[in-house]
């Protein structure tokens, strides 16, 4: 579906909860010079008529009328910020009806799952993108671009930490809604991890805990080391049942480069870079990573470019997190076929948007960790 002679790409938000009502529905406003939010997809009426109401968007729809929505010619893409185990079904719907789809992370809960994503897109020749907000964000950017430098030397070790507490019933901790902490946040370390390397690993070995009655037959807690050619290796724990921590690092032989509060989208990002007895200090302001991802996708759209985070990154990190737990399962180390990748982040990409401030909730949970 080409839009090359049209200003602007018009979007359906699906799902309107927590994600959606902080991050993804104010960054239209910054991503108003070739994206419009033009409708939502939500079964609570009162999400619908309020939120409509605060963004002037007259056309709601339930998840029963997603179909007709597709079909209507009133938005030419989706965000997809659903439960993980409903991204195959609405993306490959999306795709049938000619749509193009921006789809939160994880792609899907499985390999298969995901397949099926990308191979819809590319048979109805729409585009897609896994929602790697940080793909674009400077922090992260620098960090690789300074990881690849040579600064930091031969790099050999990569190391994070990602947990917070999650409440009790949050979808997070279903199985059916393919929750849990490796799905939920372990992805933003695998993903750093092979950003920073610019590699995929060979082999894999993971441990999974469920702490309490919270967690409905998913982990709580993750820890997995990934073994990478050239000599490298990164471990990363993530946890729904620990203080709050959003960390990485990655040593080379000469150096290494912290950063804090790496994957968040709320205040501000902190780097130290220390090279033999000299230590450099950054502080990176918020900005807002949702309204760059919105822009970068319509960019994409507009342009008829493939992006970078594809449907295919998405299926990388899928394919590690399946690996995790399959090793955590038989207690073996589990090999991985690796896929050949023609793209990853870069400097490049970074897009600098204007922090959005947070609206109040509708019939939404607070933040997890809240």
């Amino acid at each position: 579906m080409s839009l090359r002679n049209k200003p602007k790409v018009r979007y359906a938000v699906v799902g309107l909860g927590h994600i959606a009502q902080v991050a993804v529905l104010p960054a239209f406003e910054n991503a108003k010079s070739n994206s419009e939010l033009a409708a939502f997809v939500s079964d609570d009426p009162v999400k619908r008529e309020r939120l409509s109401r605060r963004y002037q968007v007259c056309e709601t729809h339930t998840y029963r009328g997603y179909d007709a929505l597709l079909k209507s010619g009133s938005i030419d893409a989706v965000y997809l910020a659903l439960p993980n185990s409903l991204h195959r079904d609405y993306a490959v719907r999306a795709a049938r009806a000619g749509i193009h789809v921006l789809c939160e992370k994880p792609l899907a809960p499985t390999e298969k799952d995901c397949d099926a994503i990308i191979r819809a897109c590319a048979e109805h020749k729409v585009t897609l993108m896994t929602a790697y907000r940080l793909h674009f964000e400077r922090a992260n950017l620098e960090a690789i671009e300074i990881a690849q430098s040579g600064k930091l030397g031969e790099l050999r070790i990569f190391n994070s930490l990602f947990g917070y507490q999650l409440k009790k019933g949050n979808i997070r901790t279903q199985k059916k809604m393919a929750g849990g902490a490796n799905f939920d946040i372990g992805i933003y370390c695998i993903n750093a991890a092979r950003s920073l390397f610019r590699d995929e690993p060979l082999e894999v070995k993971g441990y999974c805990l469920k702490t309490d009655k919270r967690f409905h037959g998913v982990d709580a807690i993750t820890s997995a080391m990934l073994l990478f050619p050239g000599n490298r290796i990164a471990s990363y724990t993530c946890s729904f049942d620990s203080a709050d921590v959003t960390t990485y690092s990655v040593l080379g032989t000469k150096g290494k480069l912290q950063l804090n509060m790496a994957y968040e989208y709320v205040g501000e990002i902190s780097m130290e870079v220390t090279v033999g007895e000299k230590k450099q200090h950054r502080t990176y302001k918020q900005r807002d990573q949702f309204g760059a991802e919105i822009l970068y996708f319509s960019e994409c759209i507009l342009q008829d470019r493939k992006p970078e985070p594809s449907g295919e990154e998405g299926l990388a990190d899928v394919r590690i997190i399946q690996a995790v737990f399959e090793s955590a399962r038989t207690g073996k180390s589990v090999r991985i076929r690796r896929m050949r990748k023609h793209s990853r982040p870069s400097r490049g990409q970074e897009i600098t948007r204007p922090a959005v401030k947070e609206p109040p909730l509708v019939h939404a949970e607070a933040a997890p960790e809240d």
